[in-house]
C-alpha cells in the first residue's frame, strides 16, 4: 500500500493510571517532561530514563484533576510500572494503578472530525507529523466512523514509515545505551524544569554539546548484510556506527543506524567485512530521518 494516501495504523501501548494530589509531582520527577503545573487536560510527551539518562520507554501524560495517565507508546509498560513503583514512598500522596492494554491509532491523509477525550495533541512527531493528532482507543471501544474508513497499512507499511520517520522502537532505539537526544527526541525532553531522574547527564549533555551519534535512516546494501547489530564503516575504513533496525521491504533494504558524529555529513556508509574494512559494493544512503529533532546545544538549563 503506498505511504502517500489516507491509511490508518496500530500499535499496542500500555497505560498506567495515577490517583492522587501528588500524581503530577511525582512524574515530574520521574520523566524528562515539565508535568507538576500543566493543565488538566494537557497531553505532554516525555521520556522515562535512568539515571545515567538512557531510554526506558517513551509515553504521553494527560494530566486532571484527580491524577493522570501515563501511556506508555513504546518500551515496557510492566517495566515501567515497576520501576515507577520501587520509588513511590509511603509518604507520596498517589496510587499506583495496574498496567492497562490500550491501541494508539495513527493515520495520514486525513483531518479528525470530532474533538473527544480519545483525540492525543502532544504536539511532537508520533509518526505523521509534530501536527497530527493520534487516537486513545481503550479495549472494546469502536473506532469514530471516520477513522474506521480509513484502509490500514500492513505491518510491513507501518514498520516503512516508522523507519522514515526515525519513530525510535525496543530494542534497536530504546535501549540502555541510547539516550533522548541521540535519538532525535529533544522536544520530549524540558531543560528548564526542576530536578528529575536523569537531569544532570542530559544537561551536560546539551551545555557542552555532549551528543556522540545521532540516528539516521540508511537505503541500499543487501538485505543479508544489513541486519541489526552490523557494524558500519565509511568508505576508507573507520568505524561509523551501528545498524539498530532492518527491513527487507518492496522498496529494498531500508533501516535506521546510529551513526558517529564524525560520520554524520557522510552520504554514505558500508557495513563492514570481517576484516574491518568497507563493503564497497554494497553502499548504504545516509539521511536524517524525517521526524528526527537535532540536539539541543548550549542550552542545558542545569538548575
Amino acid at each position: 500500500m503506498s505511504l502517500t494516501g489516507p491509511a490508518r495504523w496500530s500499535s499496542a501501548i500500555s497505560r498506567i493510571r495515577l490517583e492522587g494530589a501528588d500524581a503530577r509531582r511525582f512524574l515530574h520527577g520521574q520523566s524528562s517532561q515539565a508535568i507538576e503545573l500543566a493543565a488538566s487536560g494537557a497531553c505532554l510527551p516525555t521520556c522515562l530514563i535512568s539515571p545515567t539518562g538512557r531510554m526506558r520507554a517513551l509515553a504521553l501524560v494527560r494530566p486532571d484533576d484527580s491524577g493522570a495517565d501515563l501511556l506508555v507508546i513504546a518500551g515496557d509498560g510492566a517495566a515501567v510500572h515497576q520501576a515507577l513503583d520501587r520509588v513511590l514512598f509511603p509518604a507520596d500522596r498517589v496510587k499506583l494503578g495496574p498496567v492497562e492494554a490500550a491501541t494508539l491509532v495513527r493515520w495520514i491523509g486525513a483531518t479528525a472530525s470530532e474533538n473527544a477525550l480519545q483525540l492525543l495533541n502532544p504536539g511532537v512527531d508520533l509518526g505523521a507529523g509534530a501536527a497530527q493528532p493520534a487516537w486513545l482507543q481503550q479495549p472494546g471501544e469502536p473506532l469514530p466512523a471516520w477513522l474506521e474508513a480509513l484502509p490500514e497499512l500492513s505491518a510491513e507499511a507501518a514498520e516503512q514509515l516508522r523507519l522514515r520517520q526515525g519513530f525510535p522502537a525496543v530494542p534497536g532505539e530504546l535501549n540502555d545505551s541510547t539516550n533522548p537526544f541521540e535519538l532525535g527526541l529533544a522536544p520530549w525532553v524540558n531543560l528548564n524544569k526542576g530536578c528529575y531522574v536523569g537531569q544532570e547527564t542530559l544537561a551536560k549533555l546539551a551545555t557542552y554539546d555532549g551528543v556522540k551519534q545521532q540516528l539516521r535512516h540508511w537505503r541500499g546494501g543487501a538485505a543479508g548484510s544489513c541486519s541489526p547489530g552490523t557494524t558500519l564503516v565509511t568508505a576508507a575504513g573507520e568505524r561509523a556506527g551501528v545498524i539498530t533496525s532492518a527491513l527487507a521491504g518492496a522498496d529494498g533494504p531500508e533501516g535506521l543506524a546510529l551513526v558517529r558524529r564524525s560520520a554524520l555529513d557522510a552520504e554514505a556508509l558500508f557495513p563492514a567485512c570481517a576484516d574491518g574494512t568497507a563493503s564497497a559494493d554494497m553502499a548504504l544512503q545516509i539521511n536524517v530521518p524525517t521526524g528526527f529533532v537535532a540536539p539541543p546545544v548550549g542550552a542545558g538549563g542545569l538548575s
